[in-house]
């Protein structure tokens, strides 16, 4: 084949599509458990201070990466909160699959705080403890009762688990919640 000549440029589609499988694939692959996510870690990454030996008030935000493909690009995010002198944290946090079954997305419950979100370890977002955190858990709580979208889910745009925790962090803007770029959905609250 000569400089000048085109015919290697026939081939351009071709050569971008087979580029497209070589480096897609791998990721997709790396990307799904072969054993699915029924069996995929939700046990506690160790991260949350221990709430029985723990008697100041806590609030921390976490995120872990979607469940198969889209944690390639996204993460998953929810608020858990421990008020003072309480051995239990509660979980807030939507769940897109919650509606299929007629469930409100919005799921509050009393649960573990920094569990893996189905085999992706969680990474503490935020965390604010002591004097002043139980107003601020408090206004969470009442804020999560008025959440305009308690039985919505999108995946994209939103409304989705990380528009969650942005809307409470523009209700309770004390609590200086910022979610990272990975939080798709996150732009829906505004």
């Amino acid at each position: 084949m000569k400089l000048n000549d085109s015919s290697w440029l026939d081939t351009f589609p071709t050569m971008k599509k087979l580029l497209a499988t070589l480096v897609l694939l791998p990721l997709l692959t790396a990307c799904s458990s072969n054993d699915g996510w029924r069996t995929a870690s939700r046990a506690s990454a160790g991260i949350a201070p221990d709430p029985e030996s723990t008697p100041e008030a806590v609030i921390q935000v976490y995120g872990a990466d979607a469940w198969g493909w889209r944690g390639i690009f996204a993460i998953h995010t929810w608020i858990s909160v421990k008020p003072s002198n309480t051995d239990h944290y509660k979980v807030y946090e939507v769940v897109g699959w919650r509606e299929r079954s007629g469930l409100p997305v919005l799921s509050v419950k009393q649960d573990i705080p920094d569990r893996h979100w189905f085999g992706a370890r969680p990474e503490l977002i935020l965390d604010r403890r002591g004097e002043g955190v139980d107003d601020l858990i408090q206004r969470i709580d009442a804020a999560a009762q008025r959440y305009p979208w308690r039985d919505e889910y999108r995946v994209f745009p939103g409304p989705n688990s990380n528009t969650f925790p942005a809307w409470i962090g523009q209700q309770v803007p004390e609590l200086g919640l910022e979610l990272p770029f990975s939080a798709i959905g996150s732009g829906w609250a505004d």
